[in-house]
This record gives structure tokens, C-alpha cells and sequence, in this order.
């Protein structure tokens, strides 16, 4: 990565991930990186509870697989958001 793509990220990306910030008087959007991990880890965690729970008491496949979905679509949230943390992206 250069130089000037790490002071950049430092600085944040404005106008990144809305195009429309800035008119109208609005600041520039900033993304919420850290609570997003929050919520995905949150959300593999609920995922996982009701998987085991399914399963335990019998229930039907679909209430097995859909929250398995879920917690796959977390860990892959979970992994997209990391490296744009450690990419050094703020929030």
C-alpha cells in the first residue's frame, strides 16, 4: 500500500460510501466498522445458539439451516470487515 493511500485512510475516506454526502449542507458519511463487528459477531453467536437448539430438540431441517445461513453470512461479514480494519479504514 503506498504512502499515500495509508494518510488517506488516516484521514478517512470521505464522500466513500455515500455519494450523495456533502449536499445539502450534510458531513461527509463515516462508517461504523467497529459497531458492524460487533453486530456480525453478535449475530454468528445467535446463529450458533439456535443451531445447537435445533438440533437438540429434533427440529425440522429448515430450522437448522437457515440460521447455519445466517452464521455464514456473519463469519463472511465477520472477515470483510476485519480487513478493512486492519487495512487501516476508520471507524
Amino acid at each position: 500500500m503506498a504512502r499515500d493511500d495509508r494518510e488517506r485512510y488516516a484521514r478517512g475516506l470521505d464522500d466513500y460510501h455515500d455519494p450523495t454526502s456533502g449536499w445539502g449542507g450534510a458531513a461527509p458519511a463515516r462508517s461504523a466498522l467497529t459497531l458492524r463487528l460487533i453486530l456480525a459477531c453478535f449475530g454468528f453467536v445467535v446463529a450458533v445458539g439456535l443451531i445447537v437448539w435445533a438440533v437438540a430438540v429434533s427440529a425440522p431441517m429448515p430450522y437448522q439451516v437457515v440460521p447455519a445461513i445466517v452464521a455464514v453470512i456473519a463469519v463472511v461479514n465477520i472477515v470483510v470487515v476485519a480487513r478493512r480494519k486492519a487495512r487501516g479504514e476508520p471507524g
